[in-house]
């Protein structure tokens, strides 16, 4: 198979500090020192709406789509047996470490409760099967295959072909309507059971309800593809400079597409609405942009190496961030966790404040993280998941 030669010096700075920040994002929102106390940026919009929080996962997705483009062009974009194993094979892995890590969190909470250890363990009848992680294995299979299927001049048709469909399902479906009549909720209580799936409230009214979904997870598929679409468009560029520029435009025309379209199929997360989608990709594109020119073109490198500890092993430290949270909330520490401890016992007391003890405790457990993550950066290790 022939491969393309590595062009080390096309590599750009600014994408590994935008997957580091959206990582570090992503595991600070999940790790607040109290649900009950968060500020609102940091919380998820209740149901239509977009909050900073609503960025930190879209935009992983965005740049996972560029880390596709990246990987899949040292093999040509060419079909081969091999490389199609290759992507089953981390599809697979990425897959599984989500249910284990699903697995490993009720092993634990039933343990704290009570439970036998046997009984802990055998959690399979009521284990959610979708979440971030097999989410993000999803999209990256079906990205990969079709970048390696389909000829890449066809690929913004394909993407609005998808959304485009997808709108009309969600229109047709109730689609924006939280509750059991909704489409998506329909599919995952057929397909997934509601054993199986995410329990979420809005407005006192408790559904099983799943924001990582089996429907939802299409308009996930055509995020990654405008990621990697926007990744053929700057890494086919030498100039930084037009690189931004072909970044701004296309963020701006997502972005303004998105809160115009907003008003006939509001922005909403837990759907993955097509307006989502475009809102979103529109401002990482955006931010990519301007980071590329703080970054890559103007040379302001100090400022971002915390995240570029992150940057360069995302999964690993965000799975290490989840098991590290699972752990924290459930190991004894007196008659509380070292969660409860840390945050009730130690930074409540100490602020006197319940929500700024409660971002004080997310940010020291970034802080944790970082410090795992800035030794393997430090020993140029990297761990590929």
């Amino acid at each position: 198979m022939t491969q393309l030669q590595p062009k080390q010096k096309q590599r750009l700075l600014a994408l590994d500090i935008l997957r580091g920040i959206t990582v570090a994002g992503m595991i600070l929102v999940n790790n607040p020192g109290s649900w009950s106390n968060i500020y609102a940026p940091l919380a998820h919009a209740s149901w239509n709406g977009l909050t900073p929080t609503d960025l930190v996962f879209p935009f992983f997705m965005f740049i996972m789509g560029i880390s596709t483009y990246i990987s899949l062009r040292k093999f040509e974009f060419k079909y081969s047996t091999s490389l199609l194993w290759k992507i089953l094979k981390r599809t697979v892995v990425i897959f599984a470490i989500g249910i284990s890590i699903a697995w490993f969190s009720k092993l634990c909470f039933g343990l704290k409760d009570g439970k036998s250890v046997l009984e802990a363990m055998n959690s399979f009848g009521e284990l959610r099967i979708l979440g971030v992680m097999p989410r993000l294995a999803l999209c990256y299979g079906v990205a990969s295959i079709v970048a390696i299927l389909l000829r890449h001049k066809y690929l913004p048709h394909f993407i609005i072909g998808v959304l485009t469909l997808y709108a009309i399902v969600l229109l047709a479906g109730r689609g924006w309507e939280f509750s059991n009549e909704n489409i998506i909720s329909i599919v995952d209580h057929k397909v997934l059971g509601a054993d199986h799936m995410y329990a979420d409230t809005i407005d006192g009214v408790k559904l099983k309800f799943d924001p990582e979904g089996l429907l939802s997870t299409i308009p996930s598929i055509a995020h990654v593809l405008i990621g990697l679409w926007c990744g053929m468009l700057i890494m086919g560029t030498k100039d930084n400079s037009e690189r931004i520029n072909k970044l701004f435009i296309i963020g701006a025309i997502l972005t303004f597409s998105g809160f115009l379209l907003d008003y006939g199929m509001p922005i909403n997360k837990k759907i993955w609405s097509p307006t989502y989608v475009m809102t979103t990709c529109g401002l990482a594109a955006t931010f990519l942009g301007l980071l590329i020119w703080i970054i890559d073109i103007k040379g302001y490198k100090k400022w971002c190496r915390f995240f570029e500890a992150f940057g360069i092993n995302p999964l690993f430290l965000y799975v290490l961030g989840g098991v590290l949270g699972v752990l924290f909330s459930t190991i004894p520490c007196g008659d509380i966790s070292i969660k409860g401890y840390i945050y009730n016992d130690c930074l409540v007391p100490m602020t006197n404040d319940p929500t700024l003890a409660s971002c004080i405790y997310a940010v020291l457990f970034i802080a944790l993280n970082w410090s795992i993550g800035y030794i393997l950066y430090k020993k140029k290790i990297y761990i590929k998941i």
